[in-house]
């Protein structure tokens, strides 16, 4: 018998528990023209490998997250929990299935393909059938997966027991995978690691940047309640798997990790643009008394901005941070005593945690008209 403190302490602690996951964050980054921003998470693993949680657990993360989409990618070749669970590798799916279609979240079938390297390991995703993935033949396995019409991306380049020298390198055999088209994206971040050199090579060899958790324990353990896990940004028609399929196939991603954007220009462009507002455009000045704009940030992203183009006649701010959330004092004045101006400024500023390169920030112009009269 269960002594009757120990009893009304464990009801506790689930009711807590269930007070503390009840409910879904939102995690505001906007869409864009034409496309519907989905946040997903494209490898994940479950106690069908090496994972230590129920599929249903990861959906229910997902959804506690602010997900959109996940994908299921336990190993096919390492299975260290095979003696206690039969090998049926799509059995994680279909049981995150049924959780997802509650919940609202797409679960896409997926697998992570895990071999030494060359090629190391490389998650297919929105396969029909994942058993006959198991072949001696890491070639003949990412054929099986490009027979099934599968989305292949290379996991983690920048992990440390495969690296050669101590660097990310690109084998032979990758730049043959992505020659042929069997080589689809890779990721450019995994869980908090960035690998600058693998977002240069997706743009430069047209593939998708994905960044990805790659969680095996429950997410609060490595991405506690107040730290957002890394995601990939899906610029999408709708959420379906068709929708999130063209999107992946057709480059059309970014992600987002510990508040940097990484990304192609033209969407980490579009999504700023449409996260901020200034309540004006026309700026009038009174001799060098200061005059402030206001822009508002409505998304979940603290942009840092600093200015480029400074000149003689109006200070903009030199530096100034978009609070998440926030509206913020834009404040301008006149260099100079006895300036009479009315012209139009183009201020450019650089987003300094809007990387669309490994050495490159995102930059925008403002555009203000801008008077000024002396002072009486």
């Amino acid at each position: 018998m269960i002594p009757r403190r120990i009893f009304f302490f464990t009801i506790i602690s689930f009711s807590i528990l269930a007070a503390q996951t009840d409910y879904r964050s939102t995690i505001k980054i906007p869409d864009i023209p034409g496309y519907k921003t989905l946040k997903c998470d494209f490898h994940t693993h479950t106690v069908f490998s090496d994972g230590s949680v129920w599929p249903t657990v990861r959906v229910e993360e997902a959804w506690h997250d602010g997900l959109d989409a996940i994908a299921i990618t336990d190993h096919i070749e390492y299975q260290p929990k095979k003696n206690d669970i039969p090998i049926n590798h799509n059995r994680s799916y279909e049981i995150a299935k049924k959780s997802g279609d509650y919940l609202g979240i797409t679960v896409i079938k997926g697998a992570e393909i895990t071999r030494g390297m060359p090629p190391g390991h490389i998650n297919a995703l929105f396969l029909k059938d994942t058993n006959p993935l198991v072949k001696d033949d890491w070639k003949e396995v990412v054929a099986e997966a490009k027979k099934q019409d599968a989305f292949l991306f290379w996991n983690h380049p920048g992990w440390t027991p495969q690296l050669k020298d101590g660097k990310t390198i690109w084998y032979d055999e990758h730049i043959q995978m992505v020659k042929d088209k069997i080589l689809n994206g890779a990721e450019i971040v995994n869980g908090y690691d960035y690998y600058p050199e693998i977002q240069d090579w997706c743009l430069q060899n047209n593939l998708a940047m994905l960044g990805n958790t790659d969680i095996h324990s429950p997410i609060t353990f490595d991405y506690p309640d107040h730290e957002r896990r890394t995601i990939t940004l899906v610029f999408a028609k709708d959420n379906t798997e068709e929708s999130i399929k063209d999107a992946l196939m057709n480059q059309r991603t970014a992600v987002f990790v510990k508040n940097v954007l990484y990304g192609k220009e033209e969407y980490l462009k579009e999504i700023f643009i449409n996260s901020i507002s200034f309540n004006k455009s026309d700026i009038k000045l009174k001799g060098k008394d200061w005059f402030s704009l206001q822009v508002a940030n409505n998304s979940d992203i603290n942009y840092e901005l600093e200015l480029i183009n400074d000149n003689d006649q109006i200070q903009f701010p030199k530096a100034i941070k978009l609070a998440a959330g926030k509206t913020v004092l834009f404040q301008v004045y006149a260099k100079k005593d006895g300036l009479t101006i009315s012209e139009t400024f183009d201020v450019e500023y650089q987003i300094k945690n809007l990387k669309v390169t490994s050495q490159e920030v995102l930059k925008t112009k403002f555009k203000f008209n801008v008077s000024v009269e002396p002072k009486n």
